[in-house]
Formats: C-alpha cells, structure tokens, sequence
C-alpha cells in the first residue's frame, strides 16, 4: 500500500471516530462545548477590542500652535520614520520605510495631510488616540513598533500643536506597502493582551522630581525622544526589559548594537559635551554619532539650545546600568 493510500485510511479512520463520537454523545454535552466556544469567542472579541481615550466630539480638542507644533515633530523624531526613502525633504511624509523586526518587517504609514493616502481626513481626537492609546481611527490596535508606549505621556498640549503643525506640511499621495509579518502576528485583536501587560496609558517612564531642566529632560528623553526604545534590550515579546533601559543592546533592526547612554558607559561625558553632541553629532573622543542617531541628531540640533541643555542633564541623572551581553 502506498504512503498516501496510508494517509488517506487514517483520515478516514479518525472522521468515522469523531462521527462515531457525536452521534453517540448527548445532546446537551455536542450543544455545551458549541455554547463554551462561542461565548469564548465572544469574551475574546469583546475584552481585546481597541478603547479609544478621546472623542472627536470634546471641544478642547481643536488645533494648536503650528510652531510650537515643529518643535515636538524635531523632538519626536518623527520623519526618522515617516519621510518617505529615497528623496531628500525630510518633510515629505508619505512612510515606507522598512523597518525589520524579530517579528517581520514593519511599514511606518503615510502621516502626510493627504486625505486619501495620509491623515489628512484625522481629527485631533484621532491624532490624540493613536499617540496616547495605540489605537486607529479605525478602532484597531496599532504595533508597538510605533512607539505609542512612550508617547503615551505627551500632554494633550503637545497633542494639539503638533496636529496643526502636520497640517502645514505637503500631501503626498500614495500609501506604503503593507507590514510584512507572519500570519501569527496579523491578529492585531491580541495586540491587546500584549497591552495588558507591557503598557501603561497615559503613564511617563520620566523621574519627577521638582528641577525645572531635570523634568523638562525627562519629558523629552522619555517621552517625545523615545530614546529608551532604541537603547534598551528588549524580551522575546518585544518589550522593553527594565533592568536594561538606557543600557543599550541589539539594535531593533538587527543591524548592529545600540550603545549603553547610562552613566556606567558615558559617564565621563559632562553635560556640555552630551549636549554638544547632540547638536552637531561630534562625540568627546572627537568621532561622530552614525546609523539612526545621525538622524536624531539631524532634530535635535533644531532644538533650542535649553533643550538639548535639558536632555543632557536628565541622560547625567540616569543611574548606572551594565551593558547586556549581545
């Protein structure tokens, strides 16, 4: 007898069992185990479903002040993400850019006014919820690779400026091919359950602690600059493992290793130099930041100069962290 001959007697060997199975079980035992499935099905719709912070109808949602709005766009590194590659104006948000993951390769979406292609057609709400709640206006959740879990903690000022801000930029049609990602991971319901344990709304990772630069710093390094994403060693969900925040490990992408910016690896920089650095992109040992920190450079050294003073008080005030082992 051949092996698919063999195949196909086992396959009907085991339909006539489950036939055999169900015909001689009761009624209510084929009609309970139907009922559990769809009230599990159910519960799991309903407990995962994305839940959006903002309606579009709150009045204190309108649009803010476009030039403070650029400010937040430099230090949220925004066009990092969103230019589209291969043409030179940063402000050209049509997205594309391919980010790999551990998880497939991620896609970051067109953000341009575009009504069609980009978020022209967004309300403030909706900028508001994608920002703070990780969720679409779609009602979806998004991926984390769009790191919502640190702009989660932007005030609803910075919000509202940083909408009117995108407004002044120019549409660009067309919309980036989608994520590349297995089929696992294409559930974006479950997006919920990684929320329920790795994120905190509308919480800051920042210390607090009074010092007008200090927390000023902290607002732009933990929460606009996402600086922590990049420099910090991740678990095999993709969240950020907290004993390495800032102690830097495999970059995201795979290509490298992101350096430890806690004062255990840098601690010999002043305050000067950090800030230096960050506007010019040159490092005291007199060589220069590459890969993706040239482009962060590229913001903040757009910055006034009390913030980047800011973000290196508050990288000083870190505390020391050992370099995970790559």
């Amino acid at each position: 007898m051949s092996s698919s001959s063999s195949i196909d007697g086992n396959l009907g060997t085991a339909r006539l069992r489950v036939r055999n199975l169900l015909s001689s079980a009761p009624v209510w035992v084929i009609a309970g185990a139907i009922g559990c499935t769809l009230i599990a099905v159910l519960l799991f719709f309903y407990f995962t479903k994305a839940d959006p912070r903002f309606s579009p109808r709150d009045a204190a949602l309108t649009a803010g002040d476009a030039a403070k709005g650029q400010l937040v766009f430099l230090a949220a590194d925004c066009s990092s993400c969103h230019a589209t590659p291969g043409q030179p104006d940063k402000l050209n948000l049509g997205g594309g850019l391919a980010l790999a993951s551990p998880f497939g390769t991620f896609r970051p979406p067109n953000i341009s006014p575009d009504p069609v292609d980009g978020i022209g057609s967004w309300s403030v709400a909706d900028l508001a919820n994608a920002l703070i709640s990780g969720v679409s206006p779609r009602g979806e959740h998004y991926y984390p690779a769009f790191p919502y879990p640190s702009y989660t903690g932007m005030s609803l000022d910075d919000v509202r400026d940083l909408y009117a801000y995108l407004r002044t930029l120019p549409p660009v049609a067309g919309r980036p091919p989608p994520h590349e990602l297995p089929l696992l991971f294409r559930l974006r319901r479950a997006l919920a359950l990684w929320k329920l344990l790795f994120f905190d709304e509308g919480k800051s990772e920042a210390v607090i602690n009074g010092d007008t630069t200090h927390d000023r710093g902290g607002y732009l390094v933990e929460t606009l600059g996402h600086c922590a994403d990049c420099h910090s060693t991740r678990n095999k969900l993709g969240a950020i493992k907290p004993s390495t925040r800032f102690a830097g490990g495999p970059d995201p992408e795979g290509t490298g290793y992101v350096p430890n910016i806690t004062p255990s690896r840098i601690g010999g920089w002043s305050e000067t130099q950090i800030a230096t650095m960050l506007s010019t992109g040159e490092t005291p040992d007199h060589g220069r930041v590459g890969s993706s920190m040239a482009d962060v450079v590229a913001n903040t050294a757009q910055l006034p100069q009390a913030d980047r003073d800011a973000i290196a008080y508050y990288v000083k005030s870190l505390p020391p962290r050992s370099t995970p082992h790559p």
